[in-house]
């Protein structure tokens, strides 16, 4: 398949999801798929070693448009979080949803790196990584999921391709220029956002560099410019990545664009957690804690008040 039809929007066929029947047992040989039959996600909640996990009770049946029809899973062993999405980013791309289907699909076609992948081609057609990040994009579209999220969805399961992923069509040699170019951008991209950040408190920060398209203006010029420029640099170093030049442009201007507000969140995270691990081992401790922030916060909120 060539990189353009790779990148070929695709029209929403819902009806390409449908039951997918049941595994073979002992007791008989399971249910048949049914093309007729909306897909029924029936799921079996496992926790294991305090990871939520789920059983997928039924198969999911999909008739891709390259590979024929596609049955997930192989077998009953198979585990799925459902939408394999961070914590810190579910508020953009939700667990569950219109995308779900398309998730669990896509969880089966890579599995996890340990994890052997659980589907069944009935046409016969060995899936590999990027083949199944093109069809979890275009089966995200027969799901009614929205274009700006699945193509961002998709950006971030290349991006995860990219640097951990298995069984790619690339040679080595390839494989390495996408993570440099990846890798190049992230830290461009960071340390430009920490000198950008700099330049627009006024501060010289350690090891921070002018940015000129900020400079020495008013704030709201300033806002403006450094916007512009989490817009403009990464669709330029998205060139370095070649015929994944989408997955970079949109990885780029997701991180540059949603930088501070991803720390911020990061740091909101990390507080929550380290609070539930010191309530689960001492609840003295946390309401001592609780109590010297809202005695702080009085004082601070007196000072300033009466000053």
């Amino acid at each position: 398949m060539t990189a353009r039809e790779h990148m070929t929007q695709v029209e929403q066929q819902s009806r390409r999801f449908y039951d997918g029947g049941t595994l073979p047992t002992a007791a008989g040989p399971g249910e048949p798929p049914d093309p007729g039959s909306d897909p029924r996600i029936v799921l079996e909640r496992h926790a294991e070693e305090d990871v939520e996990l789920f059983e997928l009770e039924r198969r999911i049946a999909y008739l891709d448009r390259h590979l024929g029809e596609l049955l997930v899973p192989a077998d009953a062993d198979f585990r799925t979080d459902l939408t394999s999405v961070p914590a810190l980013f579910t508020w953009l791309v939700p667990k569950t949803g219109a995308h779900l289907p398309a998730a669990l699909l896509h969880d089966a076609l890579v599995a996890g790196r340990r994890d052997p992948t659980s589907y069944v081609s009935t046409e016969g057609h060995e899936v590999d990584r990027v083949e199944a990040d093109r069809v979890f994009r275009d089966a995200m579209a027969d799901t009614g999921t929205g274009v700006v999220r699945r193509w961002i969805v998709w950006t971030a399961v290349t991006v995860a391709t990219i640097f951990v992923g298995r069984s790619v069509p690339w040679t080595r040699a390839r494989h390495w220029s996408y993570r440099i170019a990846a890798g190049v951008t992230i830290a461009s991209i960071v340390y430009l956002g920490y000198s950008a950040t700099s330049d627009l408190f006024d501060r010289s920060w350690a090891g921070a560099v002018d940015v000129p398209w900020m400079g020495d203006r008013p704030w709201w010029a300033e806002v403006a410019g450094g916007f512009a420029g989490a817009v403009v640099l990464p669709l330029a170093l998205s060139l370095l990545w070649g015929r994944l030049r989408m997955a970079g442009a949109i990885a780029g201007v997701m991180l540059a664009v949603l930088l501070h507000v991803t720390v911020g969140l990061a740091l909101i995270g990390a507080t929550y957690v380290l609070l539930e691990r010191l309530a689960r081992r001492s609840s003295l401790a946390a309401w001592a804690v609780a109590g010297v922030v809202v005695v702080g916060s009085l004082v601070v909120f007196a000072v300033l008040s009466l000053a």
